[in-house]
């Protein structure tokens, strides 16, 4: 007679039916992921910007004139990081207006706008008022739409 052999293991179908449903949970994830990773690009972008402007009233405070990202980089007001003009997938400048002892603006930029590997998709501005506003799609600036907390 024949011995039954006990076979051990999954099937291809059990296992066919695991790949089906991990895929399943993560094409449910993913886009949430991506969403949550915007959303907290975007708060970090409205906080730098909040770090550029203080930096901003502290330098003209003591030096008469609001300047560059660069300038505010090399007197150590703000960090390296924010200084570099790039932080959290995000593009940052900041200037001296046209009368540097009265004005400055400074702008956040996502360095990719669009698509599913978009690191934001609002554009922020700051200047010397200290209200930050936002545009979703295209660059802000003074008329901009103020940032509703």
């Amino acid at each position: 007679m024949r011995e039954k052999s006990s076979a051990k293991g999954f099937s291809l179908i059990e296992l066919l039916v695991v790949v089906g449903v991990i895929l399943i949970l993560a094409s449910i994830a993913v886009p949430n992921f991506l969403k949550a990773r915007r959303s907290a690009n975007e708060a970090a972008a409205v906080a730098s910007l909040k770090a550029i402007g203080s930096g901003q009233l502290a330098y003209r405070s003591s030096q008469g004139d609001f300047v560059t990202l660069d300038i505010l980089k090399q007197e150590q007001i703000i960090d390296d990081v924010l200084g570099s003009g790039y932080k959290s997938g995000y593009n940052f400048s900041s200037s001296a207006g046209t009368t540097p002892s009265l004005e400055f603006t400074a702008t956040a930029e996502p360095a990719v706008s669009t698509g599913i590997t978009a690191t934001g998709t609002r554009f922020f501005f700051v200047n010397q008022d200290q209200v930050i506003r936002c545009s979703a799609g295209s660059s802000a600036d003074a008329n901009s739409s103020p940032l509703q907390n």
